[in-house]
C-alpha cells in the first residue's frame, strides 16, 4: 500500500517552463541540463546497483536514447557521466529535425569526447541494434514535456523496440509519447519502469496511460530554490489530506452520532448496486443507513439485515432525517425517478449522486438547473462515459484531458467531481484538482463504483466535510483494494464485495 502522507504539488508544462525560465536568469548557462544529466546518471546507477551481481559486476551494458531536444541533452549529459563511471555506454541519436541549443550541442561534444559509443540513427544496422542487444538498462531521453507530435519514423520504431526489451527503462522528465499535462498517448509510447522527472511532478505521470507507462516515479528537484516554485494547481491525494477526520471513537456516543443515510436506488434487476452501496455505508461507520427502492422493496437484506428497505416514495429525505444521500446506484431512467431525483435535490443534505442518477441528469436539462439551486453540498462521480454525456462530449475527449474534463464539469455544475478511473481526478469549483494514486485494475469490475458511493455517504454522513469526504472516500477504496491485491485476492477476480470489510479493516487501523 501507498501512503502518501506529505503534499505533492503536481505542475503543468506551462508552469514548469515559468520555473525554469525563472531558475536560469540566475545560473550559468547549461546549468539545468548539467544538473539534470547527473541526477539521471545517478539514478541509472542506483538502478544498475540493484540487478548487479558477481556474474555482471563490471560489465553492466547500457542503452541511451538520446533525442533532438533539451531532453536529449539531459541524457547526453548522463550517458557521459555514466560512461565516466565504467559503464559500457551506447548512444542511439535521433535524427536532429531542427537546429538544436546551444545547451545541447555541448552535451552532445560532451558525450562523443567520453568513452560512450554512438550509433546514428538512419544506419542500417542501428535499429536492430536497439532491440537485438542484452541490455541491463535503456535511459528514454527521446522527447520531453516539450513534444508536441507523436512518436514518428524512426524514434517509434526504436520506442516499439524497445517496449520488447525485458530490462529496467529509465525515463527522463516524462517517457516519450506520454503528455504530462493529460497522461495522453497519441499512438505509442515508451514503456518505463521508472521515471526521473525534473524540477516538480506532472499530472500526466499519475493519470489516464501514465500509470501504464511511467512506473515509478520520483522528483529530481535540481537544487531549484522553492522560491520560484508557484502554487500548484493540482496534487496527488494521500493521507495528510483527510487524516484530521480519522479519528478514534469517543465511549459516549450512539447510532445517532455517526449519522443517517439514505441509498436511493434499486429498480428492478438492479438491486444489487445500492445494497451494495449500503452495506458499505453501514461498514464505513454510518450509524444507520436506509435503502430507498423506487419499486417495491425486499422485506430486508438478508445479508445485511441492519439495514432498513423502504419504498422511496415513502421516505422523508430532509435533512432532519437523513445526514447524507447517495442517489443513483441501480436506479434505472423511468420517468417517474426523476421526481425522486427533484426530491433528493430538494434535501439541503450533502448529496452524492451516482451512476443513472448522472444518466438522467444528462438527459434532462431542468435536473440541472435544479442542482445548481441545492443549498447542500453535491458530489458526482462520473465514469468517463457519464461524464462525456453530461459534458456533450465523447469518451475519447474526456479522456484525452481528464483534468480539463472534471474542472469543466465542477465549474459548469458547481459542485465537487470524482472523475473515476486510472488516477481518478476530484475537481473542486475553484479549479483545485487532486489525482488519486491508490488502487488499479482490480477495481476494473461491476460494483466498485457503487462501493465508493457508499463509501463517500458514509463519511459525508459522519460530518466529513464534502471536499475531504471525497478525497478520502477515493483513497480508501482503492488502497483497500491494493491491500487486498498484496494478499493474493486480485487483481483478477475481485469483486466488489470483497472490498467492504477491506475497507472497514482499514478505516480501523487508520483511526487506531
Amino acid at each position: 500500500m501507498t501512503l502518501i502522507d506529505s503534499a505533492t504539488p503536481l505542475y503543468a508544462i506551462a508552469d514548469i517552463r515559468a520555473i525554469e525560465q525563472a531558475a536560469a536568469q540566475d545560473l550559468p548557462q547549461g546549468a539545468l541540463m548539467q544538473r539534470a544529466g547527473q541526477a539521471a546518471a545517478s539514478a541509472a546507477l542506483k538502478l544498475l546497483h540493484a540487478q548487479e551481481d558477481a556474474a555482471s559486476a563490471g560489465h553492466m551494458r547500457v542503452l541511451v536514447l538520446a533525442g533532438p531536444g533539451d531532453n536529449g541533452g539531459d541524457a547526453l549529459e548522463a550517458a557521459a557521466h555514466l560512461a565516466g563511471s565504467g559503464i559500457e555506454v551506447l548512444v542511439w541519436l535521433a535524427p536532429e529535425a531542427q537546429a538544436t541549443s546551444p545547451e545541447r550541442e555541448v552535451a552532445l561534444s560532451r558525450a562523443r569526447n567520453s568513452a560512450a559509443r554512438f550509433m546514428d540513427a538512419g544506419t542500417s544496422t542501428a535499429s536492430a541494434a536497439v532491440g537485438a542487444a542484452p541490455w541491463d538498462l535503456v535511459i528514454d531521453g527521446l522527447f520531453g514535456i516539450g513534444a508536441t507530435r507523436p512518436l514518428a519514423g524512426e524514434c517509434r520504431e526504436v520506442a516499439q523496440l524497445v517496449n520488447n526489451l525485458d530490462c529496467p527503462v529509465l525515463a527522463l522528465d516524462v517517457p516519450s509519447g506520454l503528455h504530462a499535462d493529460t497522461g495522453a498517448i497519441d499512438g505509442v509510447a515508451i514503456r518505463a519502469t521508472h521515471t526521473l522527472t525534473f524540477i516538480g511532478d506532472k499530472p500526466g505521470l499519475h493519470t489516464a496511460n501514465g500509470r501504464d507507462v511511467a512506473g515509478e516515479v520520483e522528483v529530481a528537484s535540481l537544487a531549484i530554490a522553492p522560491a520560484p516554485l508557484p502554487p500548484a494547481k493540482a496534487q496527488l491525494s494521500g493521507l495528510h489530506l483527510f487524516a484530521r477526520h480519522l479519528l478514534p471513537r469517543r465511549q459516549n456516543t450512539h447510532k445517532g452520532s455517526y449519522g443517517s443515510v439514505a441509498i436511493i436506488g434499486g429498480a428492478q434487476g438492479m438491486a444489487g448496486a445500492p445494497v451494495l452501496s449500503a452495506r458499505t455505508a453501514l461498514h464505513a461507520g454510518a450509524g444507520r443507513v436506509v435503502v430507498a427502492f423506487p419499486e417495491t422493496p425486499p422485506a430486508f437484506d438478508s445479508g445485511q439485515p441492519e439495514l432498513m428497505c423502504r419504498r422511496a416514495q415513502d421516505v422523508d429525505f430532509s435533512g432532519f432525517h437523513f445526514a447524507a444521500l447517495v442517489a443513483g446506484p441501480g436506479l434505472g431512467e423511468q420517468a417517474d425517478t426523476v421526481e425522486l431525483l427533484q426530491r433528493a435535490f430538494d434535501s439541503d443534505s450533502p448529496l452524492l449522486l451516482d451512476a443513472d442518477a448522472l444518466n438522467l441528469m444528462a438527459a434532462e436539462p431542468e435536473l440541472q438547473s435544479a442542482l445548481a439551486l441545492r443549498a447542500g453540498a453535491t458530489i458526482l462521480t462520473p465514469h468517463p462515459l457519464e461524464a462525456a454525456r453530461l459534458l456533450d462530449m465523447t469518451v475519447a475527449e474526456v479522456q484525452a484531458d481528464r483534468l480539463g474534463a472534471a474542472r469543466q464539469l465542477a465549474a459548469q455544475l458547481g459542485v465537487i467531481v470524482v472523475l473515476k478511473g486510472s488516477g481518478t481526478v476530484i475537481a473542486a469549483q475553484d479549479g483545485g484538482v487532486v489525482i488519486n494514486n491508490t488502487g488499479g485494475p482490480a477495481l476494473a469490475t461491476a460494483g466498485t463504483g457503487d462501493v465508493l458511493a457508499g463509501l463517500c455517504g458514509s463519511l459525508l454522513a459522519q460530518g466529513w466535510p464534502e471536499w475531504e469526504a471525497a478525497v478520502g472516500a477515493v483513497w480508501l477504496h482503492g488502497a483497500a483494494a491494493d491491500a487486498l491485491v498484496a494478499s493474493g485476492s486480485g487483481p483478477i477476480g475481485l469483486t466488489a464485495g470483497e472490498l467492504i470489510p477491506a475497507i472497514r479493516k482499514l478505516i480501523n487501523a487508520l483511526s487506531a
